[in-house]
C-alpha cells in the first residue's frame, strides 16, 4: 500500500514538473530567454575571449620597469567581452556590454573589467526610427568606427577610425543621444555626445592637443546605402565579414565635429582653440563567389582628419613596454606608433575564404590590410602593415588567427628612421 501511495505521488508531482519544465524548454531558444510565445521580446546574454601570443620587435629604447628591452615574448588577453541585452517589448530595447581590454603582465591587476555600453532605446517607428540614451557605441564617421570585435577579419580592428579613444571616450564609447533607423536601403546613424573629461592629453603646446577646457557637444553621423543584403541596426557594432553566408555590398559617408576640442599655444604664448572635423568614404563588399563556401570580402576608406595643427597620438595594443628611455622618439616604447593625426589616411583589407571542409570540418581565411597615412607632422608617410590566415575552426565560435605586422619608427622632427614587428597569434572562442 505504501510503495502504491509512493507511486501515486511520483506521478503527481512529475504530472506538475513535466509541463512546467516543457514550457521552460519553450521559451528558451535559438540561445534566448523569450518573454512571450512568439519570441519576439527575449533576452540574451553571449561572451567572447580573444588571447595573444605574441613575439615582436619593441622600438628602440623601450623599457619595461626601467629596464631595456629590445625585443619579447608574451601573453595576454586582447579583449573579454560580456553581453547582456533583449527586445524587452515591441518598442524597447536595452543592451549593455562589459569586458576588459589589453590585460598583460604590466596591467593593474583586478581592475579592468569596466562597462562598455548601457543604454535603452525606444522604436518611434519600428524600422525607420529608434531614439536612445547611455554610454553606447553608436559613433559615426564610419563603418568599423563601431566594429563587431567577434567577426573582424584581421588579427584586430583598424583601430585609426576609432579617432577619440580614450582620450574624451570610453574606449569608443560615448555618453550620448542617438537617433538611428533604415529608409529604404539607406541605413543611418546620428549622435549627439557629450565627451568625457581629457585627463590623459598632453599640457597645452606649440601644437595641438586635446582641450583639458569643459568641452563642447560632438556630433557624430554615419550613413550607408545597403544595395544588396540589409544588415540588421539592432545594435551599433557592424560584421567584419560574414565568412560567404550573405552577399553585401555598402557605400557610407560619415563625419565626427566637435567645437574647440582642440588647443595650442600661438607664438605669444596665447592659447589658441580650433575644432576637431572628420570626413570619411567607405566601402564594403562581402559575398560567396562558390559553390563550395568559398567567399571574398574587402574594406576601403578614406578619411580625413582635423586635429589641428601637427597633431599625432600614438596607438600600440596591449603594449607589453611601460616606459622608454629615448627622448628623440616619436613613437614610445614597444609597438606603439603615430596611428592618428592630422591629414588623410587611406586604408584597404581583403580576405579570402577557401572552400568549407579544406582541412577536415575546418578553412582558411587569409587576409592582408595596409593603413597609409600622410600626417601633417611626418615627414615621411605612414605605413602600418597587418597580413595573416585565420583558421575557422567553427567559424567565428572558435578559430585561430596568425599574423604579421610592421609599423614604422619616427622621430620627434617627423623623419622616418625604419620600423620594427612581429608575429601574432590569437585564439577567439565566442558564445553567440
Amino acid at each position: 500500500m505504501k510503495k502504491l501511495k509512493y507511486a501515486l505521488a511520483f506521478l503527481g508531482l512529475t504530472a506538475i514538473i513535466l509541463p512546467q519544465q516543457l514550457e521552460a524548454q519553450d521559451f528558451f531558444k535559438d540561445r534566448k530567454l523569450y518573454l512571450n510565445e512568439d519570441g519576439s521580446n527575449y533576452v540574451k546574454f553571449t561572451f567572447m575571449t580573444q588571447a595573444w601570443l605574441r613575439s615582436i620587435d619593441y622600438n628602440p629604447g623601450s623599457t619595461i620597469n626601467g629596464v631595456q628591452k629590445d625585443k619579447g615574448t608574451d601573453i595576454g588577453i586582447r579583449r573579454y567581452r560580456i553581453q547582456m541585452y533583449g527586445q524587452l517589448t515591441d518598442r524597447v530595447f536595452a543592451y549593455s556590454q562589459f569586458g576588459e581590454n589589453n590585460f598583460n603582465t604590466i596591467s593593474e591587476r583586478k581592475l579592468g573589467f569596466f562597462v562598455h555600453d548601457a543604454y535603452g532605446e525606444y522604436a518611434i517607428d519600428k524600422k525607420a526610427l529608434s531614439l536612445g540614451v547611455g554610454l553606447s557605441g553608436w559613433s559615426g564617421l564610419s563603418r568599423f568606427s563601431s566594429p563587431s570585435v567577434g567577426s573582424i577579419l584581421g588579427i584586430d580592428a583598424p583601430l585609426f577610425l576609432q579617432t577619440t579613444n580614450d582620450v574624451n571616450d570610453q574606449f569608443l564609447r560615448k555618453l550620448s543621444v542617438f537617433a538611428k533607423g533604415k529608409i529604404g536601403k539607406l541605413d543611418y546613424r546620428l549622435q549627439m555626445a557629450d565627451p568625457l573629461e581629457v585627463n590623459n592629453s598632453p599640457a597645452v603646446q606649440n601644437r595641438t592637443t586635446f582641450s583639458m577646457d569643459p568641452a563642447e557637444m560632438q556630433w557624430n553621423g554615419y550613413f550607408q546605402y545597403q544595395f544588396l543584403y540589409q544588415e540588421s541596426n539592432m545594435t551599433p557594432y557592424m560584421v567584419g565579414t560574414y565568412q560567404g553566408k550573405k552577399r553585401v555590398f555598402n557605400i557610407g559617408a560619415g563625419f565626427i565635429y566637435q567645437k574647440d576640442a582642440m588647443w595650442m599655444l600661438t607664438d605669444t604664448d596665447d592659447i589658441e582653440k580650433s575644432n576637431m572635423v572628420h570626413f570619411a568614404g567607405d566601402v564594403f563588399y562581402d559575398a560567396p563567389i562558390g559553390a563550395n563556401g568559398q567567399a571574398v570580402s574587402f574594406y576601403g576608406n578614406v578619411t580625413s582628419y582635423d586635429f589641428g595643427k601637427n597633431y599625432t597620438r600614438n596607438g600600440g595594443p596591449m603594449n607589453p613596454t611601460n616606459g622608454i628611455n629615448n627622448p628623440a622618439m616619436l613613437n614610445g616604447g614597444g609597438n606603439s606608433f603615430p596611428m592618428y593625426g592630422t591629414g588623410t589616411v587611406i586604408y584597404a583589407q581583403a580576405g579570402y575564404k577557401f572552400k568549407d571542409n579544406l582541412i577536415g570540418k575546418t578553412t582558411l581565411m587569409p587576409y592582408v590590410s595596409l593603413q597609409h597615412a600622410n600626417y601633417d607632422r611626418l615627414n615621411d608617410a605612414m605605413n602600418f602593415f597587418d597580413a595573416g590566415v585565420n583558421w575557422l575552426l567553427d567559424g567565428n565560435v572558435a578559430k585561430l588567427t596568425v599574423a604579421y605586422q610592421n609599423w614604422p619608427v619616427y622621430t620627434t622632427d617627423g623623419n622616418k628612421t625604419g620600423s620594427e614587428g612581429g608575429v601574432i597569434a590569437q585564439l577567439q572562442v565566442l558564445f553567440n
